[in-house]
């Protein structure tokens, strides 16, 4: 008899390969949703668009988004961590890429070999940039960090001009952008968005008054270009709306968006449960009355929440059914009621459409007592994902 065919359990991405994996339970992403989300954001806004992938493309597969976004022509890409740049330029992304996040000094000569932008927050950040610089022999591009009311990384902008200044002096390192980050602009109501515009500009007005030429301003983030037209400037990040969901229930939908990313499952066990019976841990719920349930193969291991445990909602057969009881590692129960009916391998839709209704993450998230970005960025690797419209040569691993 021959011996089995187990991976090659040395490369360590060998032991679990998404795109191989025969589960049941799977994410589907329309790349052609999010070309079209990058396309009519720019066109709102007016101005390029930096494309935001970080945490793995807010769940969506950081390698074959950012390749599908430079297939359609999109200038600059935005990630969080110099991992997630590295992983882009492993996999053949050429196109620029800001890393957002405080850098940490020993990891800037990264930055340079791979040709990264780095975020320089502080004239100590960009001495820690121009020693690594000078060491490799190569300019760093940068882009100065303004703190206008997120008190995160950044100089205030009110104590900018010095920062601006060496930064524009320093032999190593190539001014390319200036930016901030809006902390309220989800909400088109919030006074504080235009507070921070105001700071922001205030503070690039230095360039003028030292004589240098203008870099790069770009402050609007999802909610800045649904919301606030006057602080889309020069280029816009948007992260969340690039995949067609809304970043807060306050939001309003001033551009035609396309959902891009579907969570489905399907149906691996169906029983009756008698009236008084209990499901699942901490036996939580009881059946009032004999019931149809079924069991779905997704659960808080794979980042769908728990707190969706008798709270949820998903689609068999186009009707609506309630989670009941706690949503465990691994599964969940779903009742169909005395007359809903369900068979083993039927398609179960936990986010998009199925028949002439659909769920939302917006509305998930809802449910669950947290925002969207938690509910797409929780989804993790050990679902495999699917995409729809995939550009050429990319490979679907996440």
């Amino acid at each position: 008899m021959p011996a089995p065919d187990f991976p090659d359990m040395t490369d360590p991405a060998a032991s679990f390969r998404p795109e191989a994996n025969d589960r049941p339970t799977r994410i589907r992403v329309d790349l052609e949703a999010i070309g079209h989300n990058f396309q009519a954001l720019q066109a709102h806004a007016g101005v390029p668009v930096m494309g935001i992938v970080k945490a793995n493309a807010y769940g969506h597969g950081l390698v074959p988004v950012a390749a599908h976004l430079q297939a359609q022509g999109i200038g600059q890409l935005g990630v969080a961590l110099v991992e997630e740049g590295l992983a882009l330029r492993r996999a053949g992304v050429t196109v620029p890429v800001l890393v957002m996040g405080g850098i940490h000094a020993p990891q800037v000569s990264q930055f340079l070999a791979c040709d990264l932008e780095v975020t320089v927050s502080s004239i100590a950040k960009l001495r820690q940039v121009e020693a690594a610089a000078e060491s490799s022999g190569r300019k760093a591009v940068v882009h100065l960090k303004v703190d206008t009311g997120m008190e995160r990384i950044g100089v205030h902008s009110e104590n900018a001009g010095a920062f601006i200044e060496a930064a524009v002096s320093s032999r190593w390192c190539t001014v390319k952008g200036i930016y901030s980050h809006l902390a309220c602009s989800d909400d088109p109501a919030s006074p504080m968005t235009r507070e921070q515009l105001q700071r922001f500009m205030h503070a690039c007005r230095h360039f003028d008054r030292i004589g240098a030429p203008m870099p790069i301003r770009h402050l609007a983030n999802s909610g800045g270009v649904l919301h606030f037209p006057e602080t889309c400037l020069d280029m816009v990040r948007p992260g969340i709306a690039l995949y067609g969901v809304m970043p807060d229930p306050a939001s309003r939908a001033t551009v035609a968006l396309r959902p891009a990313l579907s969570l489905v499952s399907k149906v691996v066990y169906f029983k009756v449960v008698n009236a008084g019976r209990t499901v699942s841990y901490g036996a939580t719920w009881t059946a009032a009355a004999d019931t149809r349930v079924v069991t779905v193969p997704i659960g808080y291991g794979d980042g769908y929440p728990r707190s969706l445990s008798s709270r949820g909602e998903v689609l068999v057969r186009g009707e609506r059914h309630p989670i009941i009881g706690r949503v465990c590692m691994d599964q969940f129960m779903v009742d169909l009621g005395a007359g809903g009916s369900a068979y083993n391998e039927d398609e179960v839709v936990l986010i998009g459409p199925q028949g002439g209704d659909a769920i939302s993450c917006e509305a998930v998230a809802v449910a669950a007592g947290t925002i969207p970005y938690e509910i797409l960025t929780g989804l993790n690797a050990r679902i495999p994902r699917e995409y729809i419209g995939r550009a050429s040569g990319v490979a679907s691993a996440t």
